[in-house]
């Protein structure tokens, strides 16, 4: 009997998050809200979305354990967590202009719609429709290729979790 192959670093399994939107990467560090700033939450990355009616599509495939109006958690095969919140203080609009197109509990697929919302008008009711991406219960160092800067569509890497 030989003993089961142990992966080496390289051959580690690696989950490549992808945006849930289109628009601008800025980095956590300019989101305005410290819990996210300061990666509290965890790191990631943050996208300034288009100001125009969108899905937010699932970052990766998996499965969706956490599900509000204002932001989602799914959790890959890896047990990677990625949430995706949906603007800041964005909880205090009450589920008004958010569409859920899941349920919790679903099994999705990276690209699939998540929630419908729309950013201008998240803006026009006073909060900031900037979306942190975030790896969940993950250090600093897990992540590479962090997307910081520069035009992303949906679909588009963000950053690789380690």
């Amino acid at each position: 009997m030989t003993a089961p192959h142990k992966l080496r670093p390289w051959e580690a399994p690696m989950t490549s998050v992808t945006s849930p939107l289109e628009g601008r990467a800025i980095g956590l560090a300019a989101v305005p809200d410290p819990v996210f700033s300061g990666a509290m939450v965890g790191p990631g990355t943050a996208i300034d979305p288009v100001r125009e009616p969108s899905a937010a599509v699932s970052p990766v495939d998996g499965v969706v354990v956490s599900l509000h109006p204002h932001a989602f958690v799914v959790v890959d095969s890896e047990g990677h967590g990625v949430l995706t919140h949906l603007g800041i203080d964005t909880v205090q609009l009450n589920g008004e202009g958010f569409e859920l197109l899941v349920n919790k509990g679903d099994t999705v697929t990276r690209g699939q719609e998540v929630v419908r919302w729309n950013p201008a008008a998240v803006e026009a009711a006073g909060k900031s429709p900037v979306c942190p991406v975030v790896a969940l219960e993950a250090s600093a160092d897990a992540l590479a290729d962090v997307q910081e800067s520069g035009d992303v569509k949906s679909g588009d890497a963000l950053f690789t979790w380690k």
